[in-house]
């Protein structure tokens, strides 16, 4: 996406494996599907985690007590740098692409995609947000040429 100045928003990404999964995607798809997503310069952490540490997360920081397939954790702004963590469970993300008959991969690129809206303050609390998020994820991913993550795979 482009930045409101007109140009490619440029950005940082670390990847860190922190999974015990073997299909996660490489850092160079999730770099391609970060840089899809971003409206802003930005600092970002992706982290892959296991089912423990992503309980642990989602209980401490949202009182949660269960895995979720993503996490984010957004920092704001400083001189006109977003900055972010955005953490994928691989086991929840692999058991809910199996369960909804999505391709892993794709799967992954929309939990990304999300995770960065996030990041970016897109939030889907009421209908009104859900239907405005939803749109601009189905449009990134399209232009990723992903099929629309909202609609019956069969």
């Amino acid at each position: 996406m482009r930045s409101e100045a007109g140009r490619l928003p440029q950005f940082s990404l670390s990847v860190q494996y922190a999974s015990e999964a073997v299909s996660i995607p490489t850092r160079p798809q999730f770099r391609r599907w970060v840089a899809a997503a971003l409206q802003h310069d930005a600092n970002v952490a992706l982290r892959i985690v296991d089912e423990d540490e992503g309980r642990m997360l989602n209980r401490d920081f949202r009182g949660k007590d269960y895995a979720t397939n993503v996490l984010t954790f957004a920092y704001g702004e400083e001189e006109g740098v977003l900055a972010g963590d955005i953490v994928l469970c691989a086991p929840v993300v692999e058991r809910e692409a199996r369960e909804q008959g999505k391709d892993l991969r794709a799967h992954y690129a929309h939990l990304t995609v999300h995770g960065v809206l996030h990041m970016q303050g897109f939030d889907h609390e009421t209908e009104a947000e859900a239907r405005e998020m939803e749109a601009l994820e189905v449009e990134i991913l399209r232009r990723l040429r992903f099929n629309n993550p909202y609609s019956d795979p069969d």
